[in-house]
């Protein structure tokens, strides 16, 4: 198991533990934790993208906010409405 995988593996874990006042889900945390997290002093745009990718390996979207990182789960997205190709071309065609 990579360094980002079991990073990964322990983010996706904190997502069904309690704390900041809920039972379970949706987290923030800062660029100064996942650089604890991965054990270095900086982390570089490869870094991110390598951890995001493990991250969605564990059903979760992990969310570069700049300053901050916000971690989802996948299943968020399941029940999102989809955009036909006539909405979309209608959209397209307003600009």
């Amino acid at each position: 198991m990579t360094q980002f995988q079991k990073a990964a593996a322990q983010l996706a874990s904190l997502y069904s533990d309690s704390f900041g006042g809920k039972e379970s889900g949706r987290y923030r945390l800062s660029a100064k934790q996942v650089r604890e997290l991965l054990g270095r002093k900086r982390i570089y745009h490869d870094d991110i993208a390598q951890l995001t990718r493990d991250t969605l390996e564990e059903g979760y979207i992990l969310i570069d906010m700049d300053s901050f990182f916000v971690l989802l789960s996948a299943n968020t997205f399941v029940n999102y409405r989809r955009v036909s190709g006539d909405a979309l071309q209608t959209a397209m065609a307003r600009l």
